[in-house]
C-alpha cells in the first residue's frame, strides 16, 4: 500500500492479462470517476469508487493513489484483494484509507458489487448535524428509516480495527453517513451506485437550502414517509415498471465530452 510516484502514462489493454468481464468492470468503473468529477462530487485525490472483479472472488479495483477522479482510465485502476495486496501489474500505490473502509464493505456484503465514498460540502455538513439527514424531500424518502446508517467519527479511517464497527454500523442499509466525514453508499451495480450518490447528496443541499432560508420545516407523517419509501425502492431498479438504464445515459453523455476513460 504504498505511494508511488504520480506517471499518468496510459497503460494498453492486453487481452491475454485480463477478462472481457474485468475490462468492462474497469471501463464503467474509470466512467464513474469521470461522472463524479463532472458532477464536482470529488475531492482531489482522496474518496474513492471500488467494483468487485467479475469472477474473481475477493478482488476489487480502485483508483491509483495520487491521480485525479479526472484522470482515472481502466487501464491505470489499481486490483487489489481483501486484505489490501496489490493483485495486477500496477506502478501506483493505494490509499491505506480507502482500502479500510472499502474492503471491510466488500468482505461483509456480497451484495455490495459497488462502492462510492464521497467528501462533498453538503454531505459533510449534514453529516456534522446531529439529527443527520431528515425525510424532508422527495429525494431524502428513499433514505428513510433503516434505509440509511450511521457511523461515529474515529479519526482518519486508517485503522483496520475499525472495520468490524464499521460494517456494524451499515448493517443491512445501502446508504452510510460517516459522522463528521461523509456520505457512502454501495449497490449490487455501479450504475444502481451513482443514482443512489446523486440522490444523497441532492438530498443533503436541499436540506440545507431549506433550514437557511430560517422557516419550518414541514413534517410528514410516517405513513406518507414509508409509503414513498417503497415507491422509491420500486422504481430504482432499472428494469422495473419500464424504467430504462440511466446509467447508459450517463456513458453516451461522458463519450461525447471525456472518451479518455475507456483508455
Amino acid at each position: 500500500m504504498a505511494v508511488q510516484p504520480v506517471n499518468i502514462a496510459r497503460a494498453v489493454r492486453s487481452d491475454a492479462q485480463m477478462s472481457e468481464a474485468e475490462w468492462k468492470a474497469r471501463v464503467d468503473l474509470a466512467a464513474c470517476y469521470r461522472l463524479i468529477a463532472l458532477e464536482g462530487l470529488d475531492d482531489q485525490t482522496a474518496t474513492h469508487i471500488t467494483l468487485k472483479v467479475p469472477g474473481e472472488d475477493g478482488h476489487f479495483l480502485i483508483n491509483p493513489y495520487g491521480l485525479l477522479f479526472c484522470q482515472v482510465t481502466a487501464s491505470n485502476l489499481v486490483k487489489i484483494d481483501i486484505d489490501g495486496n496489490i493483485v495486477s501489474d500496477s506502478e501506483y500505490g493505494i490509499n491505506p484509507a480507502g482500502f479500510v473502509i472499502h474492503s471491510a464493505i466488500h468482505a461483509a456484503r456480497e451484495d455490495a458489487h459497488c462502492i462510492i465514498h464521497t467528501h462533498t460540502v453538503a454531505g459533510m455538513a449534514i453529516a456534522c448535524l446531529e439529527e443527520g439527514l431528515l425525510p424532508i424531500s422527495q429525494k431524502s424518502l428513499r433514505f428513510a428509516g433503516s434505509r440509511l446508517a450511521y457511523h461515529d467519527y474515529e479519526g482518519k479511517a486508517d485503522d483496520l480495527d475499525e472495520r468490524g464497527r464499521l460494517v456494524a454500523s451499515l448493517g443491512s442499509a445501502n446508504a452510510l453517513i460517516l459522522r463528521n466525514h461523509g456520505l457512502l453508499v454501495c449497490a449490487p451495480t455501479i450504475g444502481r451506485a451513482y443514482h443512489a450518490m446523486l440522490n444523497l447528496e441532492k438530498s443533503c443541499r436541499t436540506q440545507l437550502a431549506a433550514m437557511a432560508t430560517g422557516g419550518k420545516l414541514i413534517q410528514l407523517s410516517q405513513d406518507v414517509i414509508e409509503h414513498a419509501a417503497q415507491q422509491h425502492a420500486r422504481d430504482d431498479v432499472p428494469g422495473q415498471n419500464g424504467r430504462p438504464d440511466a446509467w447508459l445515459a450517463h456513458l453516451a453523455r461522458l463519450d461525447k465530452i471525456d472518451p479518455e476513460y475507456k483508455t
